[in-house]
This record gives C-alpha cells, structure tokens and sequence, in this order.
C-alpha cells in the first residue's frame, strides 16, 4: 500500500473530509488532494507529523519504509537526493514485485541502498574540483 493509499484509508476512517484534513494540517486542500491522487508526495517531515496527528496514526504508517527514506533525503540533500533515492526506490521496489521477499527484507534492501547512497555522494566530494564546491569558489 502506498502512501496515497494509507492517507486516503486513514482520513476516511477519521470521517474528515480533505478540506477538513487541510484546515486542520494548515494545508490547502489541494495539497491534501494531490497527495490521495498521488501526484506529489509530502517533502517535509513536520507536515506528515501534523497529518499522522490528526490522523491518529504514525509517520511511519503513513510513508511506509520507502517513503521515509525519500523525506530524509530531502530533508539532508534538498530536490535532488529525493529524486535519486525516490528513483532508487522505485527500480529497487520494481525488482522484487512479486517475488517472494518479505516486507521486512525489502525495507531492509532499500536502507542498505540508501546508506550506500550516501556514503558514495560523502565520498565523491573529495573529488570535486574546488572551483565547484560550495564556498571554495575562486573570484
């Protein structure tokens, strides 16, 4: 189940509607309705808290494993390492649909990938000329 879908599954077990979800969450309502489409996906992890609140429900429940990892990607790197890790996840997920690999050996599987992830862009900062990293351009 997706994040789309448990969002949507938890607000109607609250009987809210999304405007009534938005003005409690201090959202637009179209912001509550393009998540439950799926179209965009919550970048900050304190407007998913505010959601689980409402929604008496956890975080965690709400963007699964794999959509943790996207939030803290975004939250530690910005636009770009969501998109990255977001793609990861996607192929990673894609990998394993319908095989027999537990819901805890894919989370598992998809912490590892991300931990790699980052280690490899910790890493490749020491090979970025010093012209392009940040603060040390020349003028």
């Amino acid at each position: 189940m997706s994040f789309k879908d448990r969002l949507k599954e938890k607000r109607l077990e609250a009987n809210l509607t999304q405007v009534q979800l938005a003005e409690k969450v201090s959202v637009s309502a179209r912001t509550i309705q393009n998540y439950e489409l799926g179209t965009r996906k919550p970048t900050k992890y304190d407007v998913v808290e505010k959601i689980a609140a409402v929604l008496d429900t956890t975080p965690e429940y709400l963007l699964g494993q794999s959509g943790m990892l996207v939030v803290a990607a975004h939250e530690k790197g910005g636009s770009k390492a969501a998109r990255d890790i977001d793609e990861l996840v996607s192929e990673v997920t894609g990998m394993f649909a319908g095989g027999t690999l537990s819901e805890d050996a894919l989370d598992g599987a998809m912490k590892a990938l991300n931990d790699a992830y980052w280690r490899a862009k910790e890493k490749n900062k020491k090979y970025t000329p010093k012209k392009y990293r940040s603060g040390g351009a020349k003028k």
